[in-house]
């Protein structure tokens, strides 16, 4: 096997993460509580949904404190002119190499937990599917669009 990308994604990331988790993660409550409605007309046992709610707690605690900075040790990229190389994961590790010639266009977003940040995501599009590189620095998000860009536009020029 190849040797891993080596180039790692912004650390404020591991905020970016924390906020967006913390909001999301709030969601997790509503099955708690939608367990509590047939616990009080005697259709389940209270059992459930008085387990459900430690669990969601304890769920959101993971979300919020342990997988945005496992998430962020894992995340690696390298780009060169054969291709994009990611490595992710946190339980399942997950590499993609995208090859140059592959790519049909690459944008960047930014949503508003992202923008407090200066963090853009860099979207990488090929005919089958979308992959992405979060949490850059805005600069480096912009010279990496544009590196991907040039080295897209040589390969098509080769052909």
């Amino acid at each position: 096997m190849t040797e891993l990308p080596q180039t790692r994604i912004n650390e404020n990331a591991i905020k970016a993460w924390r906020i967006s988790n913390t909001l999301i993660g709030l969601l997790i409550y509503v099955i708690p509580g939608l367990l509590y409605i047939p616990a009080m007309y005697g259709d389940i046992s209270v059992i459930i949904p008085i387990v459900a709610g430690p669990s969601a707690f304890i769920l959101h605690l993971l979300l919020i404190f342990v997988f945005p900075k496992i998430r962020w040790n894992r995340w690696r990229y390298d780009v060169n002119e054969k291709g994009v190389d990611l490595y992710r994961g946190i339980v399942i590790l997950k590499r993609t190499i995208v090859p140059v010639n592959r790519i049909q266009h690459v944008d960047t977003k930014q949503g508003p937990v992202y923008r407090k940040f200066g963090l853009s995501s860099i979207s990488i599009s090929t005919a089958a599917t979308t992959h992405e590189i979060p949490a850059l620095d805005d600069e480096t998000a912009a010279q990496l669009r544009g590196m991907i860009s040039e080295l897209v536009r040589k390969a098509k020029e080769d052909v």
